[in-house]
Parts: structure tokens; sequence; C-alpha cells
């Protein structure tokens, strides 16, 4: 029976091995899989951050987990007033950042400074963002990469619907209906939106203008030149915002007491009295730290998400553009380390972190979103537009910017809009 005894007790400490190796290969080979170091892990340098932001707390943590690979590298994020009219001179001078912000507005005047990030070289594996954010340019250099991206929608009050029985609508007749049954229940302003510049109903009308034109190069050639007639290809889109005016849903004097369209708009959203509330993915990302801001949302905290606006009978729209990017100065006096850390942070974990983190969209192809964002996550492919692949022109697109407005303010007739584009003011 003793023998029985220290054979069973062995059988089990050869199993109790076996188990403690297995865990410590799997241990292992994670680690493999994960970011490897191609530099002295004992560099000892300063790699500086520079954009618009006052602060990036998401930007920060990364800079905390590069830090576990290269302990003596010192990354610290600057923030530069004035930043589009600024960074230029900042790259020419003694104390130029080794990292700066991006936009998707920048050609290659504004990327002369910067590392062409798609070279070998560098190591950077590019292949995890989605190919129609990448901006490339006349040799196919790839200046810049996306940190985030936006869209439009609107805010939801899930508390709302829920208490009156609506449901969130997902298509234009549905969101009627939804604004038909919020006014029987005494909501004044079913939808609500920033009412300034060229704000007013654009999350609803101009995915669905871009979803007319995508495609059309003939359309987009004659509207980029600015062609006598041209207006006709807002036509739709701006009869769209006429339509939803003047069903009464929107209180456009409420509206217009939003002071701006990030923290005012957030907290008037959190006043709890507001079932929908257009805004941008940029007002969004503000949202989670001024839950605690508002004495409204502490007292009373609601659920709320964020949904495509309805403005056909299939949909919304998901309108994906990227919001900043990242690029690297070629003329950094640590030019490895930049890259090195471009490296570690262009894989799906890191931009996806950074992009939870900031409640942003992701720009990566494995788009993993914010809870607030899962409504865009199961769009069918047909209705997302990548505003980078539109080719729409600046001044275009200010006009059928402008025309929203002014249609969306019963300043303007649609016919009166489209006979003015081009001129709009």
């Amino acid at each position: 029976m003793k023998k029985l005894g220290m054979k069973k007790l062995a059988l089990v400490l050869v199993l109790v091995l076996a188990l403690c190796l297995t865990g410590c290969a799997g241990k292992e080979a994670k680690k493999q899989e994960g970011f490897a170091p191609k530099l002295d892990t004992k560099a000892d340098c300063t790699i500086t951050v520079s954009g618009h932001y006052e602060n990036f707390e998401a930007l920060e943590t990364e800079f905390n987990r590069f830090a576990e690979h290269y302990p003596n590298v010192n990354l610290k994020y600057v923030y530069m007033d004035d930043y589009k009219n600024n960074i230029a001179t900042a790259l020419e001078s003694s104390e130029a950042p080794d990292i700066f912000f991006t936009y998707s507005s920048w050609g290659d005047t504004e990327y002369a400074q910067a590392e062409n990030l798609a070279d070998p070289a560098t190591g950077i594996d590019l292949s995890c963002i989605r190919e129609s954010l990448l901006y490339k340019d006349a040799a196919g250099n790839v200046p810049t990469v996306p940190v985030y991206t936006t869209t439009y929608g609107m805010l939801v009050n899930e508390e709302i619907f829920e208490k009156n029985k609506i449901a969130i609508p997902k298509t234009y007749d549905e969101l009627i209906a939804a604004c038909e049954a919020l006014k029987a229940a005494g909501y004044a302003s079913p939808i609500m939106a920033y009412n300034n510049g060229s704000e007013m109903l654009f999350p609803m009308f101009y995915p669905y203008f871009c979803a007319q034109i995508q495609g059309k190069e003939d359309v987009i050639r004659k509207m980029n030149n600015m062609e006598e007639g041209a207006g006709e290809y807002m036509r739709s889109a701006l009869e769209l915002a006429a339509d939803f005016m003047s069903r009464g849903y929107i209180d456009l004097e409420s509206c217009s007491q939003i002071a701006n369209n990030y923290e005012a708009l957030i907290l008037r959203f959190f006043e709890g009295d507001v079932p929908m509330m257009m805004a941008s993915g940029n007002t969004v990302s503000g949202t989670e730290k001024r839950e605690k801001k508002s004495e409204a949302f502490t007292a009373h905290p609601f659920k709320y998400s964020y949904h495509p606006v309805p403005s056909t009978k299939e949909g919304g729209y998901f309108l994906n553009l990227v919001s900043i990017g990242f690029a690297v100065n070629k003329n950094s006096q640590n030019l490895e380390m930049a890259n090195e850390f471009m490296r570690f942070l262009v894989t799906p974990g890191e931009m996806n972190r950074m992009a939870q983190a900031k409640r942003m969209v992701t720009p990566c192809t494995d788009m993993s979103l914010d809870g607030v964002y899962a409504a865009f996550g199961g769009m069918d492919a047909s209705r997302v537009i990548n505003m980078s692949e539109l080719g729409l022109a600046d001044t275009p697109d200010a006009q059928v910017r402008k025309a929203g407005w002014q249609v969306s303010n019963g300043t303007m007739t649609v016919d009166e809009a489209v006979a003015a584009f081009g001129t709009l003011q």
C-alpha cells in the first residue's frame, strides 16, 4: 500500500511539473508574440510629442507601457497653443518635436518634414490600419499614421426611450415615428443640436450627401471645379434637411442657447431631458470625463449611447474620417527611437487601447469600439463611407455645409441654396 501511495504521489508531481512547464511555455510564447525591442534597451534619450490637446492621458499611458521596454527613454507630451499655425515654425526650431499631430486636411506641403513610415527600415507594420485611412503622397510614401478617427451621429438617452417604451430608431421612418411619440409624451424638442456655423442637422444631411456622390467621379469633378449647376448634386440632402425641419421636432431657439459643440453640448445633454442630441465623435470623446461635472447627471445618472442618424429607409451612414494622426520629424535628433515608439504604438492592441481610453473610433481593421459606439460596429459595409476616399475638395465641402445650415434654419429654401452654390457665405 505504501509503494502504491508513493507511485500515486510521484505521478501527481509529474503532472504538476508538466502543467507548470506548459504554463511557462505559454507565457513565453505570448511574450514573444508581443512587442520585441529592436534597439538598445539601455538607450537614454528624450522623445517629445507635440499637439493641440491640452492634456493627453491616453498617450501618457502608452508612454508608461513603452517604458517597460525602454526604461531610460523619457517620453513627454507638449501642448502647443495655436498648433496648426505654429507647428511649421516649431519643426524648424532647435526644440522641434520628434513626433507631431497631423490632420486629414493636410497635403504634401505640410508633410515636408515627415518621415516615411512605410519605409521597411522603420519596422512599422501598417497592415493593422484600414488602408483607406492611410495618406500617401505622390511618391507613395506614408508620412502619417491615423491615431484617432471620428464620425457623426446622435447621443441617445436610453432611459427616456425605455420609460416611454419607444425603440431607438434605425431608419428615417422610425425616427419620425419616435419623434412623434416623444412629442406626445411631452418632449418639446425630441432632438437637439448645436446651432452655429454649419452644425445644425449636419450629422443627418452630410453623411447622406456623401453617400449620394460617393464613387461618382464626374459629379465630384464638377463640384470641385465649382461648375455652374453643380449645386444640384446637394439637392436631395438639402431636401432631407428641409423635410425633417418642417416637422417641428427641433426647437431652434433652444439649440441656439448651447454655447459650443463640446462641453456645453455635453452638459446640456446630461440635463436628462433631451432624448437625442446630434454630435460628432469628437464631442462624444468628452462625455465620460464630464459626467462628474454635471450636477444633473451626478444626481440622476442614465444610460446613453451613440448612433448613426437615420436618414433613409435603410438607416443612416457611418461616415469615417481621420481626427488626428502622428508623423515623425525626419530631422529628429532621436529618429531611430521615435520610429521605434511608432513601431510599438501601431499595433491593434495599443491603437485600440488608446481609442477606448479617449472614447474615439479606432483606425484599425479590427474595430474594437468603446461600448457607447456599439451601434456603429455592426453596420453593413455598404453604409460605411471613408471621407479620405471621397475626393471632395475643401471649397465645395464648405459650400455644402453652409447650404445645409441655411436650409435647416429656414433662411434659405432648397432652390435658393442650390442656386447659390459657390457664393454661400
